[in-house]
């Protein structure tokens, strides 16, 4: 059977090398040749879709040094857990344009960190537009991978990112299916909603290694399902007639022991195959700080055998993977495999 060559996605724009979700990250992931690139989407006060990691915004925004907005800090509980910071939905999408984006990990991703306090914002639409610019100006089909987050608490407090997105991707030319466009989330509740809206797109439910999807815990039912009872048989005979692809934390693939050590790759994706569902995991990233023990060559900040841990990956038969570095991401899953 042939190998698969799975997707190569950026995982908000480029983050190894830019802020994530920055202008510069998403220009580099669309320039060094990514399949699709991967916008969060939050929402504003006043109905905007912002392209943010999360909703609570002081770790990727310079929004702490504004005195203007010293009194929206706030202490929230956003999925169960307690929060405190700055947060998008506090804000109109005017005042958020004003804020200029910082790297995450600065620590560990030093060269990035210089490009903090440095370009805006995004909304979907803006990022919608690069990949729209960039696909004419290469010649070649990109996609866009748009993951909902939190969507039961902002449809819990008014703002409901189902009439926002249809609209959004509508104004766009993005809801036709014209252009390639996967939607995902933690949330299997939104996707159904938007599935029964009739938006043509691929519909990818997230999956974390251990626990139980928010929404499913939020709706207080009796035996709801944990992830890991999602990810059984069982559980994948049900998702296969409901979404086309499962997103899986990497370590459910490779499957790691006590020690830090692979004992993957899992049955998890042949499974899923069998059943028709398309398979994508995140995060693969080459840092040392980020592979499993088996892996790590020295200090954190440092490029690790991140190739050994692909590999495994790659050899799951996987779909699509979610990279920080688009660049190396190409390179390894478009390289042919060579046998001993």
């Amino acid at each position: 059977m042939p190998r698969r060559r799975p997707l190569v996605i950026g995982h908000r724009g480029a983050p190894g090398y830019r802020p994530e979700h920055s202008p510069s990250a998403y220009d580099l992931a669309l320039a060094m040749g990514a399949d699709a690139v991967e916008p969060d989407v939050v929402v504003s006060r006043d109905g905007v879709l912002i392209v943010r990691h999360e909703n609570e915004i002081s770790g990727t925004t310079d929004v702490s040094d504004h005195p203007e907005f010293a009194d929206r800090r706030r202490t929230k509980r956003v999925d169960g857990t307690e929060q405190t910071g700055w947060f998008t939905e506090d804000f109109t999408w005017e005042e958020l344009s004003t804020l200029r984006v910082r790297e995450r990990i600065p620590a560990l991703r030093t060269t990035s960190a210089t490009y903090d306090d440095r370009q805006p914002m995004l909304r979907l639409r803006d990022v919608l537009d690069l990949v729209r610019h960039a696909s004419l100006e290469q010649g070649r089909e990109i996609g866009v991978v748009v993951e909902i987050k939190h969507a039961t608490y902002f449809a819990g407090i008014g703002l409901d990112h189902v009439p926002l997105l249809l609209a959004e991707l509508d104004a766009c030319g993005w809801g036709s299916g014209e252009h390639p466009l996967v939607i995902e989330s933690f949330e299997q509740s939104v996707i159904t909603r938007l599935q029964q809206e009739g938006l043509p797109a691929t519909y990818v439910y997230l999956l974390e290694a251990a626990g139980t999807a928010y929404d499913l815990r939020a709706s207080r039912a009796a035996g709801v399902p944990s992830y890991a009872d999602q990810l059984s048989p069982r559980g994948l005979d049900v998702l296969a007639a409901q979404v086309d692809g499962i997103s899986l934390d990497k370590k459910s693939i490779l499957r790691p022991d006590r020690l830090g050590r692979s004992r993957g790759p899992a049955p998890v994706v042949e499974d899923a195959h069998q059943r028709g569902l398309q398979v994508f995991t995140w995060t693969a990233r080459p840092e040392n700080a980020f592979l499993l023990k088996q892996f790590r060559t020295g200090a954190k900040a440092e490029f690790g055998d991140y190739e050994g841990e692909w590999a495994i990956l790659r050899d799951a038969q996987v779909d699509g993977v979610f990279v920080d570095h688009p660049d190396l991401g190409v390179d390894f899953f478009r390289a042919p495999v060579v046998r001993d």
